[in-house]
């Protein structure tokens, strides 16, 4: 529920089985929630918890480019950042540790020292895996043409996603000089790397919707009241000093002080009622509910959720798979600030994108791979692996079926019906801009009940595998015959892992968080995810 335990490295028993010969991995893309963080908010102050936390050595060594107008020239501004609070009189005064520390205090939210370390260390693991263990990876890179690197617009997962790039390739593999690496972010309100409820009106109706019934379920329960018995002395007087799921501050809020406490030293720690093990799991139990079940039930709220991206995971895939640059590479690829060509540099091998934990469970939880399993603990990470069979001639079978009638352009452009919501928002591809011009329409954002015999056939010979934490997950819809590789579920099927997830990925997301706004936010009967 804290920081992560990781185990260790794959025995090379485990490798030939994880590996089978007759496969060749071909692209892993790579979630990883950040590293160990101080709290989003400064809570229980009455407990003794002090608001800034001394962790965060980098405060000491910023880094800025700040340019030379009067040379034309970029340069690096290095300064030592001091955070300011309110002081007893609302007079301004400098944060301090609970030492008085006032040069490596971390602002709310920020990720910590230890975090920077263990984000690393995933970095090296990944790196024992992918070169030395499968040579999958070059143990020696001169750029990062072949990898496709994102986060979210939050600080802590930049920040970790460049640790773990730093892990995976010390400065010792990598070429000098060795040019600025490209990392993709976007605005917040595109952003679908996270369960986006502050920019999709209805996702956050439907996560009110869903974080309500667990209240409703949980608020008066023998579970609740052994909390209220440990812990509700330090509630503050403003929330009538009781737990609940919906209390100030919530129990997810107070879970997140917990877990943040535990990460770190004992200077920051609650009184030891907070750690009581039978109200850790109950608070974990209640929380996983409230933020996760609407993956599991839901098919509106896995689409508005999450859906976003997992339609980007499988574009990445199926890209990978038509060599047309969906992959990755052309968002990586071009020289000064241009896309250009089509296609980037090379073919994406690696994706590495720095997120959230609400990411990575509600992933697992849209793909019904969550069954069970603890709220995910710092630098998780979940990595998604795109094989294809060795014999390049059971791949090409498929392709060589009679093609459809239908041209490719009407395919890949089908007429798009305009309504009301498209006139504010463009059609897909207007909100595209002129993107069409290096943007090649494949097969990948297609449902797979549009696609044309010769089109799936593409998809032949491909398979797709889970890995949490290092521990292989299986996707329901996959278990049928044919829908996996022959003797192991966990290799689905490339076209039946994409029949699943377009089942959810929304064809125009903005437009879908204004939709249904009247409907009712959970359904009658549940919608399983996973199939």
């Amino acid at each position: 529920m804290t920081t992560l335990q990781p185990r260790g490295p794959y025995s090379p028993e485990e490798l030939k089985k994880l590996y089978p010969e007759g496969l060749q991995l071909q692209l892993v893309q790579v979630l990883l929630r950040h590293g160990e963080r101080s709290p989003v908010s400064a809570r229980f102050q009455n407990a003794g918890l002090g608001p800034f936390w001394p962790y965060c050595a980098v405060a000491r060594q910023m880094v800025s480019s700040t340019i030379e107008a009067s040379e034309a020239k970029w340069s690096s501004l290095q300064w030592r950042r001091r955070l300011e609070t309110f002081g007893p009189d609302d007079g301004p005064v400098i944060a301090a540790g609970p030492r008085g520390e006032v040069d490596a205090v971390c602002n709310l939210g920020e990720l910590t020292d230890k975090g920077r370390q263990t984000t690393w260390n995933l970095g090296s693991r990944l790196r024992h895996l992918y070169v030395d263990q499968l040579r999958f990876m070059p143990p020696v890179i001169n750029n990062t043409d072949s990898i496709y690197l994102r986060a979210t617009p939050i600080p802590r997962a930049l920040d970790s996603l460049q640790q773990t790039f730093w892990g995976m390739y010390p400065s010792s593999t990598r070429a000098t000089p060795f040019p600025p690496i490209t990392i993709v972010t976007r605005a917040p309100a595109d952003e679908t790397l996270f369960p986006n409820d502050g920019n999709c009106r209805r996702f956050a109706q439907l996560s009110r919707a869903f974080a309500q019934r667990t209240a409703d379920r949980w608020n008066a329960t023998s579970d609740m009241e052994y909390l209220n018995k440990l812990i509700s002395k330090w509630m503050p007087e403003t929330g009538n000093k009781r737990v609940a799921v919906d209390s100030h501050p919530r129990l997810s809020g107070i879970m997140d002080t917990i877990n943040s406490t535990l990460a770190h030293g004992p200077e920051t720690r609650l009184p030891k009622e907070f750690y009581d093990d039978k109200a850790r799991a109950i608070i974990e139990k209640i929380g996983v509910e409230e933020w996760f079940s609407g993956y599991q039930e839901s098919q509106e709220y896995r689409a508005l959720g999450i859906g976003g991206l997992m339609g980007d995971v499988v574009t990445r895939m199926v890209g990978s798979v038509e060599h047309n640059g969906n992959d990755g590479s052309i968002e990586i690829g071009g020289k000064d600030g241009h896309l250009g060509g089509g296609q980037g540099n090379k073919a994406i091998k690696l994706a590495l994108s720095g997120c959230h934990d609400t990411t990575l469970a509600a992933v697992l939880a849209s793909l019904g791979a969550f069954q069970g399993e603890p709220w995910p603990p710092y630098t998780s990470h979940i990595a998604l692996e795109l094989f294809r069979r060795s014999n390049a001639e059971s791949v090409e079978i498929g392709r060589k079926r009679k093609r459809d009638e239908t041209s490719p352009a009407e395919i890949a452009n089908p007429p798009i019906k305009k309504t009301w919501l498209g006139g504010i928002f463009g059609d897909v591809r207007e909100s595209r801009g002129n993107m069409n011009e290096t943007k090649p329409a494949g097969i990948a954002r297609r449902s797979t009940e549009s696609l044309t015999e010769a089109e799936k056939s593409k998809l032949d010979g491909y398979f797709v595998r889970i890995r949490y934490n290092d521990k292989v997950m299986s996707v329901p819809g996959c278990k049928p015959a044919g829908k996996h590789l022959d003797g192991d579920e966990s290799f689905c099927t490339l076209a039946a892992f994409k029949a699943v997830v377009d089942k959810y990925t929304p064809s125009h997301w903005k437009m879908a968080c204004l939709s249904n706004m009247e409907a009712p936010a959970i359904p009658q009967t549940p919608e399983p995810s996973g199939y």
